[in-house]
């Protein structure tokens, strides 16, 4: 490539303030993915994990903002405060209603059922944020949509339990509620929103906890569970969250929607992998029609620039 085209591409991809929130969304979606095997070796039940979690992940993000002397948005922008604090709520109990399905139905299948809940956003965002939906972009979701068919029939023969399905669908209820309550506080964005997002969230799942459980840590939990803790809270919450939120609010909610899928996708990679969750045909092409439906629904909107 000559200095010349160097220079082109640079100015293209300058024009376009999209690309480095897209490259961080999907780094921080790659980070969520391994979520449910660090998880996976926490002696904690949910709850206590998602509590603990967002605590550390609120303590990394707000010492980031002191560290960077970050001036806070809040002040100026009051009537978004209270979409930030339903968002934040929303993130606690679908945290703890995603960890529960982990344990009931494995990583993959839970996770898988989580991101329905950005295709109830793309369905809404017509209503809601005025987007068009082209004939592409649903093609393309229903590739997506027939991809998680066939990965959750899969584990239909593994004696699913009801229990966990149903926590897994709230999850997705909650996780489009959030989407949508931080397309409505557009002004608080970067650290400073995520970090009130994990401060709401922990205090809710706080609170939960201790009117209906208690705190109670088990006498046989080792080092180890500190450590992925810790790993959770400071480098999947606070590192992935810092990556993630900041993105809600500059890139389409359809593009969030669509790439979304990445984080399922490695999710059940990861359990193969690492946990030796089952991987057979259905769950193979379940990846591919995600894969394939996600580019077949993005590449819409090049296309409609060129006839343009």
């Amino acid at each position: 490539m000559t200095t010349a085209d160097n220079k082109s591409a640079n100015n293209k991809s300058a024009g376009n303030p999209t690309v480095r929130p897209t490259i961080a969304y999907l780094v921080a979606l790659l980070i969520c993915g391994s979520n449910g095997i660090v998880a996976s070796c926490v002696n904690l039940p949910s709850y206590q994990i998602v509590f603990f979690r967002m605590i550390l992940g609120m303590l990394f993000l707000f010492g980031l903002l002191g560290i960077t002397r970050t001036r806070l948005s809040c002040k100026r922008h009051p009537e978004q405060l209270k979409y930030l604090a339903g968002a934040g709520i929303a993130l606690g109990f679908q945290w703890a209603l995603l960890f529960a399905a982990y344990r009931h139905v494995g990583i993959g299948v839970a996770t898988l059922e989580y991101y329905c809940g950005p295709v109830i956003v793309m369905a809404l965002s017509p209503f809601l944020f005025h987007e068009t939906l082209t004939r592409r972009k649903v093609i393309g979701f229903l590739i997506v949509l027939a991809g998680m068919v066939l990965i959750v029939s899969y584990g239909v023969g593994e004696n699913l339990s009801i229990t966990g399905l149903i926590y897994g669908a709230l999850a997705a209820v909650l996780y489009a509620a959030m989407i949508v309550l931080n397309r409505y506080a557009p002004d608080i964005e970067g650290l400073e929103g995520t970090a009130m997002q994990l401060a709401v969230g922990a205090g809710a799942v706080g609170i939960i906890t201790l009117l209906v459980h208690g705190i109670e840590i088990p006498a046989d939990i080792h080092a180890v569970n500190w450590g992925a803790l810790l790993i959770l809270g400071l480098f999947n919450t606070g590192v992935g969250s810092g990556l993630y939120f900041p993105q809600l609010t500059k890139i389409p909610v359809q593009r969030v929607a669509v790439f979304g899928y990445l984080e399922p996708l490695s999710a059940v990679l990861f359990s193969s992998l690492l946990l030796g969750e089952p991987l057979g045909i259905l769950k193979i092409a379940g990846a591919f029609c995600i894969i394939g439906g996600a580019l077949f629904a993005e590449t819409a909107r090049s296309e409609i620039a060129r006839t343009s």
